[in-house]
């Protein structure tokens, strides 16, 4: 949704030399791209032989977030990813609904949502506060627990996982989404277009570029549209 994952590793690597420890230019890309933050650090902690305690991981994750919004606040405007609006208008007018499936934390993603008009858009918010550190992606948990939620809100949808189609644009999200059994779209933001393309069902450069139509005919049952991973 944000073009922010400079800001994340900057975050990141600033608590690992105030606790000590030197940050490895490979190791936010190997282990904390697109994990949540608790996982991320626990993570880099046992890497070094370092054992973290849970409250120590909270204090980490709210110096962090704490941080991060408050590089937001500095912006004068979001650096929303390109074709966002445009795919919330499409979608909204196709009556389909949304929900966000997101590894950041709760506080992170309404600053955002609210900051770029998005949060009455969405009927369901599952963040990595909601899950343990071992549930994070490439987990399915949190693509269930988003399907669980939908259903608690809209019980009429009675979704399954199968019903419902990611939209990704990292490889542990991807996984995620597919464990869960849901298709998945893959949006080449943060790796390139072939990297993306041999993970998921469909691949695209911008999500403006994402086609409705031809991606609801997997879903339609009288549709004779076999679909193709790309």
């Amino acid at each position: 949704m944000v073009k922010d994952l400079a800001v994340h590793r900057q975050l990141i690597e600033q608590l690992m030399v105030e606790e000590n420890m030197r940050p490895d230019p490979d190791e936010y890309s190997q282990i904390c791209l697109g994990r949540s933050d608790r996982a991320c650090l626990k993570d880099l902690f046992m890497k070094r032989g370092r054992v973290v305690s849970d409250a120590m991981l909270d204090q980490l994750v709210q110096k962090k977030s704490a941080r991060y919004q408050s590089e937001l606040a500095t912006l004068p405007r979001l650096p929303l990813y390109p074709g966002l609006d445009d795919l919330i208008f499409k979608l909204r007018a196709a009556q389909l609904t949304m929900a966000v499936v997101t590894s950041a934390t709760r506080p992170e993603v309404e600053t955002i949502l609210t900051q770029a008009n998005l949060a009455e858009h969405f009927s369901a918010i599952v963040t990595g506060d909601d899950l343990a550190p071992e549930a994070s992606k490439p987990e399915p948990d949190s693509y269930l627990l988003a399907v669980q939620n939908l259903n608690t809100a809209l019980p009429f949808l009675n979704l399954k996982p199968e019903n419902c189609l990611a939209i990704e644009d990292s490889f542990v999200g991807i996984k995620a989404a597919k464990q869960a059994g849901m298709q998945v779209v893959g949006v080449a933001h943060t790796y390139p277009f072939r990297m993306m393309q041999r993970r998921a069902n469909w691949v695209v450069d911008y999500l403006f570029e994402i086609d409705l139509d031809w991606i609801r005919r997997v879903y339609d049952p009288a549709s004779e549209f076999n679909p193709t991973p790309l």
